[in-house]
This record gives structure tokens, C-alpha cells and sequence, in this order.
């Protein structure tokens, strides 16, 4: 959408004449703005090419479901998302860590019906199928790891390919999900995409959680992504555990093995040095 198509959207939607629109930092898929209205009120606009609608009705239900703060939905077509905008630096302290571990320990306490969600999801542009499955590993196995390897695979399907000699190395690992993974005792509601630029903060405190991946899943893939995007270091962890445990052999072995499906999703997106990061990890596991 240009900006003179977005100028124009926002009157018709809001009623207002935008006075001035900022270009946001975070919009790797799509763009982001913050838009100042002549009614004085500030929202933020975001387009393109994804069903921009599956976003806001991620964040509509993390808002009835939890006590995350998330922007509300202003408007919300397939188009255009229209959010409150939140005022907050993606820059975080080790306050900021404690809080969001206190916050996403909570999260992960609202047990679900079973593994999946109401809809398929979006994490980025890239399709989350989200059918209700009662084992966790069954789930993990089919709707995210031969999920993501099949598009990963693809060679039409995006910039980046999954080799073919990878792609049985992977094949291999999810063969043997059983022996290397657990059930978990609980589903529990996700965020489902927590870095640095997908979190507000201010004053030792998080003020926002953008841009989710939302589902019922097993917690420890939502800490295994905080880990492995460094988004927060030891306070957090620390805090997370004094608020809710985390299981024996997370660190060792299961983070590796909930890495492999958000990298899956880093290889059809961007190729690259994520190829080589995929195997590295395939081959810590034993692949």
C-alpha cells in the first residue's frame, strides 16, 4: 500500500485526517507506522502481504484469554491492522527481564483443551496449522517440524531451501521425536514469537507483547525461542523458575530440538547463514 493509499484508507476508516505518519522500526515482514491524527489520537497502522486479519484476532484473544498486554484492535482487515500504539523501547533491562518472565509464566499457566488453537495462525507470513491434537508430540511432529521442512524444502516456495541432504537429517530427528521429547503435563497459552523488537518496555516494565504466533503448546518452545534469539538472558530464566519451574533436561537437550522448527521457518524466509545454523544444531542432537 502506498502512503497516499494508506493516508486515505485511515480517513475513511478513522474519520480523521492523519497529520503525520512515522515509519516503525520491527517491519521485517510488511511495514509498520505510527500515525498522529488531527483528533490528537496516535494509533498504529501495519500492512502487507500477510492476512493482516489473523494478526488481530490473535491479539483479540490473548487480551480475553490472559492478562498479556497487547495492543487493542482498532480496525483490522486482511490489508490493514490499526492498533492502539504503545508506548515503550525495544531496548530491555533486567528489570524489564524479570517482569516479562513474570508475565509469560502467568500466560503459561491458562491451560488449553489440547494442542493447537481455534484458527491456523500466521508466524510471520508463514502458515501455523493449529488443528486441536491431543499428544503433544504428535502435534510438534506433524503441524510444525514436517510442516515447516516441507515449505523449508520447497524450492518454489520462498528465497530460501532446505538441501536435500538436511532435509533427511531432519527427517531422521523427527523419526525419533519420542525418545528426545516429553509430553508435557499441560498445553498452556503462547505468545508464540517473544524478541527483542516484539517487546515494549519502559521503566523496568513491559508495556507491550507485539506481533504474536499465538497457540497451545508445550511452554518450553516459547523459552527455547527467547534462548535461541537471545532476547533475554539468565535474569529471565531465573525469574521464570522461581514463578514456575522449568522441567529437567530443557537445557541440555529439548531447547535444541524446539529450535529446529523456528529455524526451518528462518530457512525459507532468509536462506543463508540459517542453513548452516540448522544443521550446526541437527548435529548437536545427534543428526
Amino acid at each position: 500500500m502506498t502512503r497516499t493509499a494508506l493516508e486515505k484508507t485511515l480517513a475513511d476508516v478513522l474519520g480523521t485526517t492523519p497529520e503525520r505518519i512515522v515509519e516503525l522500526e520491527g517491519g521485517q515482514i510488511g511495514s509498520v507506522f505510527r500515525v498522529s491524527l488531527a483528533n490528537g489520537r496516535t494509533v498504529v497502522a501495519k500492512t502487507g502481504n500477510t492476512p493482516l486479519a489473523t494478526e488481530a484476532f490473535m491479539l483479540e484473544y490473548l487480551a480475553e484469554e490472559s492478562y498479556l498486554p497487547v495492543p487493542s484492535v482498532v480496525h483490522a482487515s486482511d490489508e490493514l491492522l490499526l492498533m492502539e500504539y504503545i508506548d515503550g523501547s525495544t531496548t530491555h533491562d533486567e528489570g524489564v527481564a524479570r517482569d516479562a518472565a513474570r508475565q509469560l509464566a502467568s500466560l503459561h499457566e491458562i491451560e488449553g483443551p489440547a494442542y493447537g488453537f481455534p484458527r491456523d495462525t500466521l508466524t510471520g507470513p508463514v502458515r501455523q496449522p493449529n488443528p486441536w491434537t491431543e499428544s503433544w508430540l504428535e502435534f510438534y511432529r506433524t503441524h510444525r517440524l514436517h510442516h515447516a521442512g516441507a515449505i523449508a524444502a520447497n524450492p518454489e516456495s520462498g528465497p530460501g531451501t532446505l538441501p536435500e541432504y538436511l532435509f533427511e537429517r531432519l527427517e531422521k530427528c523427527i523419526g525419533d521425536l519420542e525418545s528426545i521429547l516429553e509430553e508435557p503435563p499441560q498445553s498452556s497459552l503462547i505468545h508464540g514469537d517473544v524478541w527483542r523488537t516484539n517487546v515494549l518496555s519502559r521503566d523496568g516494565r513491559v508495556t507491550g507483547f507485539l506481533d504474536p504466533a499465538t497457540y497451545y503448546a508445550d511452554p518450553e518452545i516459547e523459552l527455547a525461542y527467547i534462548d535461541w534469539t537471545d532476547t533475554f538472558g539468565p535474569t529471565f530464566f531465573d525469574a521464570y523458575e522461581r514463578e514456575r519451574s522449568i522441567r529437567d533436561g530443557f537445557w541440555e537437550r529439548r531447547r535444541f530440538v524446539y529450535r529446529v522448527y523456528p529455524l526451518l521457518v528462518h530457512v525459507h524466509l532468509f536462506g543463508g547463514s540459517y542453513v548452516d545454523e540448522l544443521e550446526a544444531t541437527l548435529e548437536r542432537l545427534g543428526y
